[in-house]
């Protein structure tokens, strides 16, 4: 599993973790697209907009590793601003390759591009 080196563990004054420290024994927690509604807690909106940014700050356009990245944190962003970088690909994995994509995190989070 590769370790994000530098990557915030979580957001600055919360417990809304962005990295996980191991390996899960029985394998990755499956990436699934979560349905973001209108009414989440601001703390929240302010967690996924945080993780945005670090992930834009950290590794721009360019895919990544899934590697420590927090299975939770991910599936909030995944299938819009976080897409799969490769094909085929399987979300339960730690090797899996990601990218953002900037046109929807420009739409969804235009605070960050301000």
């Amino acid at each position: 599993m590769e370790k994000h080196r530098g990557f915030p563990g979580r957001l600055p004054g919360t417990d809304f973790q962005f990295v996980i420290r191991r390996a899960a024994k029985e394998g990755a927690t499956r990436l699934t697209a979560r349905e973001r509604y209108a009414d989440r807690r601001p703390a929240d909106r302010r967690a996924d907009e945080g993780f945005m940014a670090a992930l834009i700050a950290h590794f721009g356009e360019e895919p990544f590793e899934r590697g420590n990245l927090d299975a939770g944190r991910l599936s909030w962003l995944f299938g819009r601003e976080v897409v799969p970088a490769e094909d085929p690909f399987d979300p339960e994995s730690y090797d899996a390759l990601l990218r953002v994509d900037m046109r929807r995190a420009m739409t969804s989070f235009p605070d960050l591009f301000e």
